[in-house]
């Protein structure tokens, strides 16, 4: 029996390229934003092996994985996948599979795009510009990167790669995640409140789920003192944002830069108002290069596993070694 005749259910934001690799290799089937798969018939639920997920918080969890009961794969598009009940899949024997590696560079780069943004407060400086407030005196002196101890949540790959770039800027680095890792030199924090304790800047490059949930919250920016920034790139949820927006109305802190937010695409009405809040429509990775990259890498882990071969790219829950590639 061969690919062609495997069902897969292409589930949440369309992906032409993820919809055009199913359609090349198996038997697509569509299904948009229902969580109640009221549009799916009986026969294809059973039949269905596999689901290429196409982005968004659409849940999948218990509720798809029992109308679905040959569920075998869920092969998903982005890092972050704590939309998925991957420990539950586990439980069942479904794999699950994400899209690291092809968006580190992206994300990283944005992300010190957004510390570089806030320090210089360049968005503020083109609206002084466009608005002919140039022709009144000169845009008022900002801070500078220079000087700047910058602690990272999170030192996984993304985290990693914006350590890197920052090398380059001089700047004082610290991390702060689960364990110590002895292949950096970088100082460990073992808390997050040692670490807001110990520098001026926060770039969040950590995973969302329970463990994380408001880890930067009022007491934590408070710590970080009146020239504190606190970047994200990482998952919205990370962050408490009405406390962000109280810290930033209040000069507890001085400015943020954010791409992801805790209820997309929502963005509290509180940082909307913010005049030193940069706010990004979470674009971290999508650049043609990445996303591309991203949709093939969906399609691939699904193709390898119904080739025998195993997922290329399986989440830690999921208990099979990567595939080498």
């Amino acid at each position: 029996m061969g690919l062609s005749t495997i069902k897969v259910m292409h589930y949440g934001i369309p992906k032409p390229l993820i919809d055009a690799g199913i359609s090349s290799h198996f038997m697509p089937i569509r299904i948009n934003h229902e969580t109640d798969f009221s549009s799916l018939s009986s026969h294809d639920a059973q039949e269905i092996r596999a689901v290429a997920a196409g982005g968004g918080h659409d849940p999948i969890d218990a509720n798809m994985f029992d109308k679905l009961p040959n569920l075998e794969i869920v092969a998903s598009f982005g890092v972050g996948y704590d939309h998925i009940d991957a420990v539950e899949a586990a439980r069942r024997g479904i794999l699950v599979t994400n899209t690291p590696d092809v968006l580190t560079d992206d994300v990283a780069d944005l992300a010190v795009t957004l510390l570089l943004q806030a320090v210089r407060q360049t968005g503020k400086a083109e609206r002084f510009l466009r608005t002919g407030s140039w022709n009144k005196g000169a845009f008022p002196l900002t801070q500078s990167l220079r000087d700047r101890k910058v602690g990272i949540l999170g030192l996984g790959r993304i985290g990693r790669a914006i350590a890197r770039r920052l090398d380059s800027f001089g700047v004082s680095i610290g991390y702060c995640g689960r364990t110590q890792q002895v292949d950096v030199g970088y100082t460990y924090y073992p808390d997050i409140a040692a670490m807001a304790g110990a520098v001026d800047t926060i770039i969040v490059a950590a995973p969302g789920g329970a463990s994380t949930h408001h880890l930067i919250d009022a007491a934590v920016l408070g710590l970080l003192g009146p020239d504190g920034i606190v970047i994200n790139v990482g998952r919205g949820s990370v962050i408490d944002e009405a406390a962000l927006a109280r810290a930033l109305g209040d000069g507890v802190i001085a400015a943020a830069g954010l791409d992801v937010y805790e209820h997309e695409p929502g963005v509290h009405p509180a940082l909307l108002a913010a005049e030193n809040a940069i706010l990004l429509p979470h674009i971290g990775s999508a650049s043609h290069r990445t996303r591309n990259a991203m949709a093939q890498l969906v399609v691939d882990n699904l193709v390898a596993w119904f080739s025998g071969k195993g997922p290329l790219t399986p989440v830690p829950e999921t208990p099979f070694a990567p595939n080498p590639r």
